[in-house]
């Protein structure tokens, strides 16, 4: 394992064409075009060949929000970094090694994140007088200096595509959209990545028009012997396989990961799953998943809008199955009451929020993680509820499975608190045994239960140690109970509005909530005696983890930890927080969980924060930290990299 996140090349023997092979330890790469050039297909099929060859990887898919954003503009510019290694890693990458410009509008959006010496790939064709007008270039950056410090490859992807495919019978229209496959055949060849799925994967995406199958294959094919006939290239890179735990291992998104984790869960307790969902970037790929799984006891309804869904959720719940929504911050408002209905009347309910830029509609294709209030104190009343947030693309599976076992142990909604850079990116991911995970019995009621002796059901007597009320299954007779948003008295469930009861009841939900277990809090903190720590929760886990590798590495001290539960919080991070002369919480909001460790612990939690719709960088929290070390904590602009957060 390595400390930094730069490329370090060893030689090796010449290939055999003659070329020089260059081993790498790592490589980010970033495909960049027009929102309709495929950047997000060709991104993901080059991480498919990366994932097949064993490489660790990280990605990180960047696109506009509009269906088809203009094209050629700045606005219309669509991305895909991906970040692939030897060793394990931990971000998608701060800058780009190669990119690859498919028009003006992707070279000026990206170049800057491009350092002095790295490769650019462009596509030529594009570079017209009106497509550099278009961005503001007043002149060809192809034809001038500007470019000198870069590797620069000019080539005529469109016109090389046509070509490729001219005995086709295909318009030249419909030849050059499978321009991203010749690009994607290029990079192949330069890093040798294995290519038997792409062509696999073609075949079966356009099995109803092989035509156009075999025109991407063809073009793919193209840009792989392009590379290997063509003089331009004079090296090629290797990128070694990443020494990873012995397993069974498969590439996956944070949504799909989301998914797998609702299904299994499932099967652990033994209950049929209910998604109720309205279609919402970024999380509608949950719902498209679930949809292919009915065999594992999975319906799926996809409602008329939010309220309907979460509504339809519950009343799963209540019918005896594991009810589950999903959505973003926009549609857990229109939620919330139902959500508060579901803690009143103390059934399971997995509410999943993949949190994207707010508010309203906001930037519902850039990563956010500021719903995390609105999932603490986002309804009236006093009602709170356990909230669980996964740190990266695979660990979402397992957080599924935990909110779900929380759910079903404690009667309770859960809040899941994903963001869009994780259900949208993508790592390796060790497929667990099934026959491993831990099974959750729902324990349904089956009887009477008063301790009178009358025998009947009272639905809020508790369990002694959850404090979870008894989960009674529909239509099973002597358990009839009423049901409803109205205050229920103690035990026997009966509408009440005694004010003492009521005080006992929001004080007893509250307290199960309190009473949930979990695990300590973890901190890494590798010498014991380091004075800084930098805690984080969700996705900044990476960007967090690869800056504290950075510093140490270059000799300084830092200690680390990371937050999966929100609430209720570890028992023991109080005494984690006194433990350090300074805590820097860095958040991609407001200082939102800086506040709450404030209020709660009386610590003088230092924020760092940022709401640009990206992810930290990883130099960018290494210059932080060290600054934090050295005395010289920073204001807002004196980092020395580009579109720093903001202290508080």
């Amino acid at each position: 394992m390595t400390s930094s996140d730069t490329a370090v090349d060893h030689s090796s023997a010449a290939s055999g064409d003659g070329r020089e092979v260059i081993k790498r330890d790592r490589v980010v790469i970033r495909f960049a075009g027009d929102s309709g050039d495929g950047m997000q297909l060709t991104g993901d099929r080059f991480t498919s060949e990366t994932a097949a060859f064993g490489n660790d990887l990280s990605t990180l898919p960047n696109f506009p929000a509009e269906i088809r954003a203009p094209a050629g503009t700045l606005p219309g510019v669509s991305s895909f970094q991906l970040h692939f290694a030897n060793y394990d890693i931990l971000t998608p990458g701060d800058r780009p090694d190669v990119l690859v410009a498919m028009n003006p509008a992707a070279l000026k959006a990206n170049l800057a994140d491009l350092p002095a010496g790295g490769v650019l790939i462009v596509n030529t064709d594009e570079f017209t007088k009106r497509n550099l007008t278009k961005v503001g270039y007043s002149a060809n950056p192809l034809e001038d200096d500007s470019l000198a410090e870069f590797q620069v490859h000019p080539v005529a992807m469109a016109t090389l595509t046509r070509g490729a495919l001219e005995e086709t019978g295909l318009s030249k229209k419909d030849a050059e959209r499978a321009k991203n496959m010749f690009a994607l055949g290029l990079l192949s060849w330069m890093y040798h990545r294995p290519h038997e799925s792409t062509e696999r994967f073609l075949r079966e995406k356009f099995a109803r028009r092989p035509e156009l199958a075999e025109a991407n294959i063809l073009a793919f094919r193209a840009g792989h012997a392009y590379g290997e006939t063509t003089e331009a290239f004079a090296v090629t890179y290797e990128v070694a396989p990443a020494k990873l735990d012995v397993g069974t291992y498969r590439q996956i998104t944070g949504n799909t990961a989301l998914a797998y984790g609702i299904v299994a869960a499932g099967q652990t307790t033994g209950l049929p799953v209910f998604l109720g969902s309205y279609p919402i970037t970024p999380a509608s790929d949950i719902l498209h998943e679930l949809s292919k799984h009915k065999g594992f006891g999975v319906t799926t309804f996809q409602a008329e809008d939010e309220i309907s869904g979460v509504g339809a959720a519950l009343g799963a719940s209540f019918g005896g199955a594991l009810g589950v929504t999903t959505t973003s911050g926009p549609g857990v408002s229109l939620k919330s009451e139902t959500i508060g209905l579901a803690v009143a009347l103390e059934l399971p309910l997995l509410v999943i929020d993949v949190q994207r830029g707010g508010p309203s509609t906001g930037l519902p294709t850039k990563t956010e993680q500021a719903d995390l209030l609105q999932a603490m104190f986002g309804r009236n009343g006093e009602a709170p509820l356990p909230i669980i947030a996964p740190r990266s693309p695979g660990d979402c599976f397992a957080a599924a499975l935990e909110a779900a076992a929380i759910a079903v142990t404690y009667r309770t909604p859960v809040m899941l608190l994903s963001d869009g850079s994780l259900a949208n990116g993508s790592e390796p991911w060790k497929v667990p045994n099934a026959d491993t995970l831990e099974k959750v019995d729902p324990g349904f009621a089956t009887g009477p239960n008063a301790p009178d002796g009358s025998g009947e059901f009272w639905p809020y007597l508790r369990d002694d140690d959850t404090l979870a009320r008894p989960w009674a299954v529909p239509g099973t007779p002597g358990l009839e109970h009423r049901i409803g948003g109205l205050e229920k008295a103690d035990g026997r469930g009966a509408i009440s509005y005694d004010p003492d009861n009521h005080d006992r009841m929001v004080r007893l939900r509250a307290a199960k909530i309190d009473g949930i277990t979990v695990p300590d809090l973890e901190v890494d903190d590798p010498t014991g005696d380091a004075e800084l720590l930098v805690l984080g929760w969700g996705s900044t886990y990476g960007p967090i983890g690869a800056g504290a590798r950075r510093i140490r590495g270059m000799g300084h001290k830092v200690a680390t930890a990371h937050l999966r539960h929100l609430n209720p919080l570890p028992a023991n991070l109080g005494e984690v927080l006194a433990r350090y002369r300074t805590v820097l919480v860095p958040e991609m909001n407001l200082g939102q969980l800086s506040l709450l460790l404030r209020a709660k612990y009386l610590v003088d939690a230092h924020s760092y924060t940022k709401v640009s719709g990206l992810p930290f960088k990883a130099e960018e929290l290494q210059d932080l930290f060290i600054s934090y070390l050295d005395g010289t904590r920073p204001t807002p602009g004196n980092l020395t990299t580009g579109k720093q957060g903001v202290l508080a």
